[in-house]
């Protein structure tokens, strides 16, 4: 395999002690590539995770990495969770950039691994308490300090006029073979604005959110199964911390997976609910409101059928946005996600009973 970085100059840039003796690539990210690379130091080797940073996606890195910097900064200071440590170049900055590319390093974490896949209550607890003490150690971050690396990002309200302009234009024509689907959007129109205008209101908060509250983006230690690290900082900006509870579920309590053909396998499952809502809470409760907790399971719904949408107005499109598998594949997904909006709408109320039975 060609080697796709120049390793001295990183080496050099990034000021990184020791001889360079390889890499490997990681392949769990969408959007950056990354790679571990090794160097020695005597009798030891040191690993750091190198990553390009894909600036068609992030396109201010600057702003990027010092939101990522500031925030792991935070949690180093106030303690009590493990946090990424990026490497600062001979100038200052936290990046390097070589013939138009931008490069990043933080020391390796050894000693941890990842999930995909949700095999017990045990293992979604330990990933609630995880992002629930990462929630509270930044409650009192200054939120006026982070940029926007993707304005409006869960603004549901916002994208739903988007999606309401994709169905009038209709640019691939699709329209007339979804109307069932972009109806079931379309009447859950009050639901948008709901936590957009508590926010506007001032009853909910904005809190430093992760944005991508997936499983494996959670270093789990080997020996106690604990979540760690949380990983996967890009999307760290201003948001409310619904939104990275309901992305949780949606994600993990489902009985299937998001794109599922077969709808009849789709579900939320409610143990997994709880074993999260309780380990969410024993580590974040006493940092949120008495109205963040209460929207708690609305906001699993929300998280939802935000994806639906965006999956609806992606193939309205013409499939522009969502990487695909097969032609189908952005109105499977939406199905899915409206499936399970569905059955999270015939059980809010036994997910509201379950928050509140978790809130200690």
């Amino acid at each position: 395999m060609s080697q796709p970085f120049k390793a001295d100059f990183i080496i050099d840039s990034f000021a990184l002690e020791g001889t360079y003796k390889g890499f490997s690539v990681k392949n769990d990210g969408n959007i950056n590539s990354t790679f571990v690379i090794s160097l020695e130091n005597g009798a030891k080797t040191d690993k750091y995770t190198l990553q390009k940073i894909n600036t068609n996606v992030f396109r201010r890195p600057d702003e990027l990495m010092r939101n990522l910097v500031g925030v792991t900064a935070h949690i180093k200071q106030k303690g009590g969770m493990q946090t990424l440590d990026f490497m600062p170049c001979r100038d200052g900055k936290y990046y390097c950039v070589d013939g138009g590319e931008y490069w990043r390093c933080y020391r390796y974490i050894d000693n941890v691994y990842t999930c995909n896949i949700i095999d017990s209550p045990d293992v979604f607890r330990s990933a609630g308490r995880a992002f629930g003490k990462f929630q509270s150690i930044l409650s009192d971050y200054p939120i006026d300090s982070l940029f926007d690396t993707i304005p409006d990002f869960h603004n549901t309200a916002k994208r739903f006029e988007t999606f309401k302009k994709s169905v009038a234009e209709n640019r691939a024509g699709r329209a007339a073979g979804v109307r069932r689907e972009i109806d079931f959007i379309l009447s859950r129109e009050d639901d948008m604005s709901r936590l957009t205008g508590l926010l506007e209101n001032g009853i909910l908060p904005l809190r430093v959110t992760h944005n991508d509250t997936k499983l494996n983006n959670i270093l789990f230690d080997e020996k106690t199964n604990e979540g760690v690290c949380i990983i996967d900082l890009d999307t760290v900006m201003p948001g409310l911390s619904l939104y990275d509870f309901g992305d949780s579920i949606r994600f993990g309590a489902n009985t299937a997976a998001e794109d599922e053909k077969d709808t009849s396998k789709i579900s939320l499952n409610l143990d997994l609910y709880r074993a999260y809502t309780e380990g969410y809470l024993s580590a974040a409760g006493s940092s949120l409101t008495d109205a963040e907790i209460e929207y708690l399971p609305f906001s699993a719904k929300l998280m939802t059928l935000e994806l639906a949408m965006r999956f609806l107005t992606d193939y309205l499109d013409g499939d522009v946005y969502f990487k695909l598998n097969y032609p189908e594949h952005n109105l499977v997904r939406t199905r899915a996600q409206q499936t399970l909006v569905s059955d999270i709408e015939k059980k809010l109320d036994k997910m509201k009973t379950i928050t509140a039975n978790a809130v200690k």
